[in-house]
């Protein structure tokens, strides 16, 4: 029913509803953050963006239609608005049917916001950052850095204090997962407690930073975004040829490269001029979609899919949009209209991406064309410089020319196919309504921006992905703003725990406005000013006195406070996956740090893949050191993903992973107990300390735990692991086949020189220490 045709209106609801409300602020409402969730949330499924689906023609996303029907500014008893909000319930809005009501709350903040002025302001994710002066604190000792003149004004507008600095070795731990993935050293840790200097840690962060392991843990955050994975996905989830895709996001993190090149080279590699061999690697950005080679599959079906799935990848990694919404229809609560999807789909309509329908099969890999082998840059590197070294030797030298040549041709032979892009004759792009690949009544699109967003200027007749990309990080002229914004939320959360906003992959209407909005503003210009520096800006982010903070909340912060969006302290969480395993590997000794190449196989349970029929397979653990490499090199089955990864809450990536759950299930505990990799980590843990000069029980347990948690175990964790050392000695040296069964698992020969029983005991304290929640915690 119209809105404008009733005038129910129920104000003793409306009063009791105030009267239980909490005292006004004087402050005024802020539209952004106190009004337009509320309304997005509630109000804007009905009465929002989507013209089709609109009820009562009333749009509360729109000021002027709001205003000229429902709102009266400055008056909530003449407003109609208010009245259906505070309706009995047949005639209340939201209807009850929805599921959703308004609390006391919302509705004496929606009253106050009309009473005034009921002032509605742009969408504060479409608005450039602004620049704004650097914040007055009281306590001026306290920050380190600019961020934290932000940080600390909010804090103190709230009533609250920051938390003490951590101690030392907990910092190093935090910066050294944090920057690498990995723990550091004891001698690390001895190192950066002696060091007393006032840039001691300064040292540190630029020692991380420069570190091949820094390019490895930021890839790791990447590939989730990219939902890279070396299968199809659906149902055959046969292999396919791109794992120097990721050598090459690894070196461009580690060579630090500008992230709008970055952008640019991913998008649209193939299209920029002389086009590099890493450049076109590079476009193996375009082809991580997951495909399939299905017999009797409907070619036209799978393209658009494809070009969903793109849209939906590319405007949640770099727009931090749900513009995927718009597939069927226009966006609910945000001004994305299905027009505007598909005519970013439009974008890749050149991706030469139909060959694998008939080329395509169950081999292992399957051939997914167009297809390029190539070495990766630093595999070149190596190759240029032995190339160099033989034209230097006289040919007389025969020995040396010839293993010089060995190397060179061994190195040639190494070359692995990686998927590319090519770009053919555009495909024709429709709207499809409501998503139906064969109603071919929607009109012809052309490749461009939401409408909102602005347009493209391009001196061609057609857009090309190259103009895309330049317009997501045209700060002038395009969106680079926008996804600077986007992209600093997310090393934000990387190494705070939680994003200014916490909504990483969804800056629209239903996500979270930030809580520090002009510090968000403040990192987004500061980025793109400074040449897109993406190490320049994560120094930045840890080297500040609020990174540096405790883990130790107050009481007072975690009443008030739980999710610490005032950054009164730092957030202690649990690792990755991937740095779990990395961990146990790193302080067992056993880990190999091999950088880039294919993906690698570690132990897996026998039969995980019976019901991977296209084909058939039986999966093949490496049988050498490979098995030791880092996670982030470990082969991704999107179907089928490594259970004991999986324990700890890895994606499938069949979809941008913007953040990954923390879930905390027995299957984690089990997969630390019994995952063949953990034991073999803890049995060559064992031999480690066992190995050590140390000659007692006491002595050894501290060598573990200093090793384990950069610490000395204290008098109740001694007495524990001490009681179950003696236990597990006297149970296997009565029971040697036991001991033997234990230390069996596994591909590398149990070390002579320690007695059986005796590292079967240590085994076992060692399994204990890497289920101690510290161990998979960076506090």
């Amino acid at each position: 029913m119209p809105w404008n045709t009733i005038r129910i209106f129920s104000w003793t609801t409306g009063i009791l509803l105030l009267a239980s409300s909490p005292a006004w602020s004087d402050k005024p409402l802020d539209y952004n953050r106190d009004v337009r969730p509320i309304l997005s949330e509630n109000c804007f499924y009905c009465h929002g963006p989507d013209a089709e689906h609109r009820e009562a023609d009333l749009r509360l996303d729109d000021p002027n239609s709001a205003k000229e029907t429902a709102i009266v500014p400055g008056d909530a008893q003449a407003s109609e608005f208010f009245a259906r909000i505070v309706a009995d319930e047949d005639m209340r809005m939201p209807p009850v049917e929805s599921g959703k009501k308004l609390t006391k709350e919302q509705i004496s903040t929606l009253k106050r916001w009309i009473e005034e002025g009921a002032a509605f302001e742009q969408h504060w994710a479409y608005v450039p950052p602004k620049p704004s002066p650097t914040p007055d604190v009281q306590q001026q000792d306290w920050p380190q850095s600019e961020i934290d003149y932000y940080l600390l004004n909010k804090m103190e507008a709230a009533g609250f204090s920051p938390a003490a600095p951590a101690d030392k070795v907990t910092l190093l731990r935090r910066v050294t997962f944090d920057l690498t993935g990995l723990p550091p050293t004891w001698e690390e840790v001895q190192a950066f407690v002696a060091d007393e200097s006032p840039d001691a840690f300064e040292k540190v962060v630029d020692r991380l930073l420069a570190s091949d392991r820094y390019g490895e843990r930021m890839a790791a955050y990447w590939l989730d975004l990219v939902r890279f994975a070396d299968t199809v996905g659906y149902h055959g989830d046969q292999d396919h040829s791109i794992s120097p895709y990721r050598d090459y996001v690894l070196d461009a993190f580690n060579d630090n490269m500008p992230f709008d090149q970055f952008t640019r080279e991913q998008l649209a590699g193939d299209l920029l001029p002389n086009s590099t061999i890493d450049q076109k690697i590079a476009t193996g950005y375009n082809r991580l979609l997951q495909t399939t080679h299905e017999g009797g599959l409907q070619e036209k079906e799978y393209l658009a899919i494809y070009a969903a799935d793109r849209v939906r990848n590319v405007s949640q990694v770099w727009m931090g949009a749900t513009v995927g919404c718009a597939q069927c229809h226009s966006h609910k609560y945000d001004p994305y209209t299905i027009t505007d999807f598909y005519s970013l789909a439009a974008f890749f309509a050149d991706v030469d991406e139909a060959k694998h329908f008939k080329l395509g099969s169950n081999a292992l890999p399957t051939r997914r064309p167009p297809e390029i082998k190539v070495l990766s840059k630093r595999e070149r590197a190596e190759r240029d410089q032995l190339q160099a070294e033989l034209k230097q030797l006289p040919s007389e030298p025969t020995d040396e020319v010839k293993r010089l040549q060995q190397q060179i041709d061994a190195l040639n032979a190494s070359a692995r196919l990686t998927m590319v892009t090519e770009s053919i004759e555009p495909r024709t792009m429709r709207v499809l309504p409501r998503g139906n690949w064969l109603d071919d009544s929607g009109e012809i699109v052309t490749p461009a921006v939401p409408v909102f967003l602005g347009s493209i200027e391009t001196e061609n007749k057609r857009a090309s992905r190259l103009d895309l990309a330049n317009w997501l990080v045209d700060t002038k002229h395009g969106s680079g703003a926008l996804t600077s914004r986007v992209f600093v939320n997310r090393l934000w959360y990387l190494f705070y725990g939680v994003g200014l906003s916490s909504s990483l992959g969804d800056f629209g209407g239903q996500g979270e406005p930030p809580v520090h909005p002009e510090l968000l503003d403040h990192l987004a210009i500061d980025f793109y000013e400074h040449d897109w520096d993406v190490k320049r800006m994560v120094k930045q982010m840890v080297m500040t006195a609020a990174y540096q903070q405790s883990s130790q909340a107050s009481a007072e912060a975690r009443e008030q406070d739980p999710y610490n969006r005032l950054y009164t302290h730092q957030l202690r969480h649990r690792l990755s996956a991937e740095m779990i395993r990395d961990n146990a590997l790193a302080v067992s000794g056993l880990l190999n740090l091999e950088y880039g190449g294919p993906s690698v196989k570690p132990y897996q349970p026998a039969g995980y893949y019976r019901n991977l029929n296209f084909p058939q397979r039986t999966y093949h653990a490496d049988e050498n050191d490979q098995q030791w490499r880092r996670g982030v090199y470990v082969h991704w089955q999107r179907q089928f993903v490594h259970p004991s990864l999986m324990a700890f809450d890895a994606p499938s990536r069949e979809e941008c992973t913007v953040q990954r759950p923390t879930s905390n299930t027995p299957l984690a505990a089990l997969a630390l107990l019994n995952d063949p990799t953990y034991i073999e980590a803890a049995r060559e843990f064992a031999t480690r300390i066992l190995t050590q000069d140390a000659n007692s029980d006491q002595t050894r347990l501290e060598t573990a735990f200093e090793l384990a948690l950069s610490r000395r175990p204290d008098a109740a964790e001694t007495q524990i692991l001490i009681q179950i050392l003696n236990d597990n000695r006297q149970v296997y040296r009565e029971d040697t086949a036991a001991a033997a069964k234990l230390l069996a698992i596994g591909l590398k020969p149990t070390d002579n020189r320690v007695e059986l029983a005796e590292l079967a005991a240590w085994t076992q304290v060692a399994r204990v220490i890497f289920n101690l929640d510290e161990f998979i915690t960076r506090n």
